[in-house]
């Protein structure tokens, strides 16, 4: 396919953009309130929340943590009084605040935020109801025919299951997810999908971000803290996503799976290189020297929810602290062991930004 890793490198423009409100893309209260009474998404299967490009799931939620879940003390409250909800795990708290400490000792100048974002920074689920993916945006929306949904469905049946494969290595999947993300970017680019379409799907999809994204777009904004927003969703419609939250600010990048349109606006094939759940690394950063221009920016807040995000900052030259959070958003049982060996910090069906923010709290503010 034409294009390379540089064309997908992608900056905020200069100024906000968009028309709606944080309420509107369901950032505040009377948002969610409009959700509450939506029919779920075509498609949905209980028990499967699937990384891939049309993937569908029911919003599973955990059991309650009680005293189980393992906080830090009261002296890491102190400075970030975030992490004591009932929310979040952390296996090594006197290591984590270390690093929390050490980032801010280096201040922002030194900072960089890395994160994906399909059900890292947009939602999960709402009241019980799988909010889409950027993949799935498109997949359910009118500008795909039903036999093109019916086949989608059919990849998702076929491949999820070798996705979440236990018994399969990463090198064993990462053949079939190329597979997968090829035949379901080749069925889309079948439908005709119009370039100047792209808002309106956006605009009438169940999409939500999570609840205090404002703050943290605006405090990277602020600070002038580099946000790459490293997906292997549809660039396009992420990027209308962010754009419409009005928080599509200069200080955000993206890399992900983007369209290419011929010159009547129509939709022809999607962009390479080909992003999937399992090539989230720098192989497909090659030629766009984003980290290199960053090379001072050496402490780094890692945002994900699998792990193939876990490889997200591979790019960066030189890495003298990292603080790896995690979304623990499905099957959280079945696999809190795994994240808390990957992740620093793990959320667990926690559809909320509030420790990100509240550690950025403590990090950006003057001592």
């Amino acid at each position: 396919m034409p294009g390379t890793a540089l064309a997908q490198l992608r900056r905020g423009p200069e100024r906000r953009m968009g028309n709606i409100t944080a309420t509107q893309r369901g950032g505040g209260a009377s948002g969610r309130r409009r959700k509450r009474n939506r029919e779920a998404l075509p498609g949905t299967r209980r028990g499967c929340a699937g990384r891939g490009p049309n993937s569908h799931g029911q919003h599973c939620t955990a059991p309650p943590l009680g005293g189980t879940a393992r906080h830090g003390t009261a002296r890491h409250g102190e400075m970030v009084p975030e992490l004591q909800k009932s929310t979040v795990r952390i296996q090594q708290p006197e290591r984590v605040m270390g690093v929390i400490r050490a980032i801010k000792e280096q201040g922002c100048s030194k900072l960089q935020v890395i994160s994906d974002f399909d059900m890292t920074l947009s939602r999960f689920g709402c009241n019980g109801r799988r909010c889409p993916t950027s993949h799935n945006i498109l997949d359910n929306s009118h500008v795909i025919s039903e036999d093109g949904k019916k086949k989608l469905k059919d990849l998702l049946h076929h491949y999820y299951p070798i996705e979440i494969d236990p018994n399969r290595t990463l090198e064993e999947k990462r053949p079939l997810m190329v597979e997968w993300w090829t035949r379901a970017h080749e069925l889309l680019s079948q439908q005709k999908i119009q370039k100047g379409d792209i808002a309106q799907i956006v605009r009438e999809s169940d999409v939500m971000l999570r609840d205090g994204f404002n703050e943290l777009f605006d405090q990277l904004h602020k600070y002038s803290v580099p946000m790459f927003i490293f997906s292997a969703g549809v660039g396009d419609v992420l990027e209308e996503i962010i754009r419409q939250a009005n928080v599509f600010y200069p200080n955000v990048n993206v890399v992900s799976n983007y369209m290419d349109f011929d010159d009547s606006g129509v939709l022809k094939c999607f962009k390479s290189p080909l992003i999937h759940t399992y090539n989230k690394n720098n192989s497909v950063l090659q030629g766009t020297a984003y980290f290199q221009q960053l090379s001072t920016r050496t402490s780094i807040i890692l945002l994900g929810d699998s792990m193939g995000d876990l490889t997200m900052a591979d790019g960066v030259p030189s890495v003298e602290n990292i603080l790896k959070i995690g979304f623990l958003n499905d099957k959280v049982e079945e696999q809190r062991g795994r994240y808390l060996d990957a992740y620093d910090i793990v959320l667990e069906s926690d559809e909320t930004l509030d420790v990100v923010n509240g550690i950025l709290r403590y990090i950006l503010m003057e001592t």
